[in-house]
C-alpha cells in the first residue's frame, strides 16, 4: 500500500496572494485546519505546493501577536517550500518524514510535482486501526471455528 491509495484526494488550497481572513474562513467553511498553498505551472497547468497555512499559524503569527489578518497575505505567513512525500512512496516513508519535521500532514505531489492530495496522520490510524481488526477478526474466528469443530 503507498500513500497515494489512502491519502485525502479533496484538498483546499489557496493561493500566495490571498488574504489571511480569507484563508481562516476557507477553513471554518470547508472544517478544516490546513491548507495547501498552490501555484499553477504556467507551462503544464498542473498546480504545486509552494507552501502550506495551518489553524495555528494563524493563531501563533498573526492573533496572538495582535496583528490586523486584513494587512497581511497567506505568503507573509505560510511555511514556504513545504516538505512532501510522493503517491507512489510507501506508507513507511511518509511517516517517517513527518516525523522528521514534526507534522501531521503533508502534501503528496505526482510524479510531475503536482499536487494530488494531503496525507494526514488520520489517514494512517484508519488503515492500521483496519489492520488490527482484521487480527482481532482472526484470532476470534479461529477460536469460532474450533469451538464448533471440537464441541
Amino acid at each position: 500500500m503507498n500513500v497515494g491509495q489512502i491519502c485525502q484526494r479533496s484538498t483546499v488550497t489557496v493561493r500566495t496572494f490571498n488574504e489571511v481572513t480569507y484563508a481562516a474562513q476557507l477553513m471554518r467553511e470547508k472544517h478544516v485546519g490546513y491548507l495547501v498553498v498552490v501555484e499553477p505551472n504556467v507551462s503544464d497547468g498542473l498546480s504545486r505546493p509552494v507552501g502550506v497555512l495551518t489553524d495555528r499559524d494563524i493563531v501563533v503569527t498573526v492573533v496572538a501577536r495582535q496583528t490586523d489578518p486584513r494587512t497581511l497575505r497567506v505568503g507573509d505567513i505560510m511555511t514556504q517550500q513545504p516538505v512532501t512525500v510522493g503517491a507512489a512512496d510507501s506508507i513507511d516513508r511518509a511517516l517517517q518524514e513527518m516525523r522528521r519535521i514534526g507534522v501531521r500532514r503533508m502534501p503528496v505531489v505526482g510524479h510531475r510535482g503536482e499536487l494530488v492530495g494531503v496525507l494526514s496522520l488520520d489517514d494512517v490510524l484508519n488503515v492500521v486501526a483496519g489492520e488490527v481488526q482484521n487480527v482481532a477478526g482472526s484470532l476470534r474466528n479461529e477460536r469460532l471455528i474450533e469451538g464448533a469443530l471440537r464441541p
